[in-house]
Formats: C-alpha cells, structure tokens, sequence
C-alpha cells in the first residue's frame, strides 16, 4: 500500500502504518459487502487518493483475513459479468475492528500530543 505523504505533494509516496491495512480492510467490509478490487477503490476513494493498495498487498491480506475468520468470502458475478469473490465481515471481523479502531485513537490521540508538546511540557 503507498499513499502520499501528508504534505500532500505529488510524487512522495510513503508507507502506510504497518499492521493498519488489515484495520482499514475490516472498516470497508463493515460498510457493505465487496469484491477485491473493489476494496482497493472504495479505499483510494476515502482516502481522497492518499492510500493506494496494490494487489500485491491487498489479495494476501484478504486471504489471512479470511483463514483467521475476520471474513468470509463467496464467489458470485460482478456488475461487470465477471467472477469475483465477495467478502463480508464476519462478528469476529467486527469485534476485531472495534478493538482496532479504538486502540488505533488512543494511540493517534498520544502522537498528536507529543507532536504538539513544547520544552518543559509533561
């Protein structure tokens, strides 16, 4: 997965936070139901272009998720006619992101904090 940089210049890829893939995965399917591809749009979409996911990235991901149950998954056909496995969020997924997503604001919370403290802060 790369994304911009938060200075939002053109060309500065940067790597997304290591683990959060899987999070940001979960946080899709939570929305609705969908096929590989289009995770990686809805993703780039929400982002507003900031993370791109390649599929070298995201159809392994989608593989663990679903061996650890987080999700399942089920062949059908696109809106295009072609096959392409969908994949939900399972209660486990849920529960999953909901830890996730609550340990992931604490932390972003503290980093903030300390970006923001000056000499002599504690």
């Amino acid at each position: 997965m790369r994304g911009r940089e938060s200075g939002g210049e053109e060309g500065k890829d940067s790597a997304l936070v290591p683990g959060t893939l899987y999070m940001l995965i979960l946080k899709v399917l939570a929305l609705e139901p969908m096929h590989g591809y289009g995770i990686g749009v809805r993703l780039g979409q929400i982002s507003r272009g900031v993370f791109q996911v390649n599929a070298g990235s995201l159809f392994p991901a989608l593989r663990r998720l679903e061996r650890d149950g987080l999700i399942s998954g089920t062949w059908r056909i696109t809106e295009n006619n072609r096959r392409a496995k969908y994949y939900t969020l399972t209660a486990s997924g849920r529960a999953k992101l909901e830890r996730e997503a609550r340990d992931w604001q604490v932390q972003t919370t503290a980093i903030a904090r300390i970006l923001k403290a000056s000499l002599g802060e504690s």
